[in-house]
């Protein structure tokens, strides 16, 4: 169980980091809609430290990609063992 984790975790990385910068710049359904309906001018980007991360974007959209699978992983990992009796 231990290596397929570890394959596991290898793969999502893998893709999350080389697949990300390939991702759709439309506009999802929520930021369509605050576009049209006028109030995306009024919206803040806290919640972005890698914005604009030096002057490549695909880059911060790697390690974002990275960051966030890191994240998600270790928050699955931990809920794992508060849950397995």
């Amino acid at each position: 169980m231990k290596w397929f984790t570890i394959l596991a975790l290898a793969i999502a990385i893998g893709l999350a980091t080389a697949a990300s910068p390939f991702a759709s710049s439309s506009p999802d359904g929520l930021e369509r809609v605050a576009g049209d309906d006028g109030f995306a001018a009024r919206a803040e980007h806290r919640a972005a430290p890698l914005l604009d991360y030096g002057s490549d974007s695909r880059v911060a959209t790697g390690v974002a990609g990275f960051a966030g699978t890191l994240l998600v992983f270790a928050f699955g990992a931990g809920v794992a063992r508060v849950v397995r009796p």
